[in-house]
């Protein structure tokens, strides 16, 4: 058995709704930052966006990252999408879209405990 089938991160609804939030982070907080300066929101997006596309914990996804950390450094990754979706929507969109998208954040919580109980064991 590989790595990455050991892993729950596979195609499913906890998956498809971690990539609607992670979606969400990744438009609302540079949406939300660049009214604090334009360099600020290109940071967010280097940070949302790059780093997890350059790192990753083997066997978390069908293909090894270029660059392997622990799965608690990953975790700390996933927590900060989570947040950026869960808070910058309150900043950059009308009242309802934040409910919706904080709700959504808060939806993938749940579901991805088992993912991330296995990023903390490896």
């Amino acid at each position: 058995m590989t790595q990455a089938a050991d892993s729950p991160n596979r195609i499913n609804a906890a998956s498809g709704l971690r990539f609607l939030t992670e979606l969400i982070g990744w438009t609302a907080a540079p949406w939300a930052l660049h009214r604090i300066d334009w360099v600020v929101a290109i940071a967010a997006l280097v940070l949302l966006i790059g780093l997890p596309a350059v790192v990753g914990t083997p066997g978390d996804r069908p293909f090894d990252p270029p660059v392997a950390i622990p799965g608690a450094a990953m975790l700390l990754l996933v927590l900060l999408e989570v947040a950026a979706a869960a808070v910058a929507p309150w900043f950059a969109w009308p009242t309802w879209a934040a409910v919706v998208a904080t709700a959504l954040a808060a939806t993938s919580v749940v579901l991805e405990q088992p993912r991330w109980r296995w990023l903390l064991r490896h």
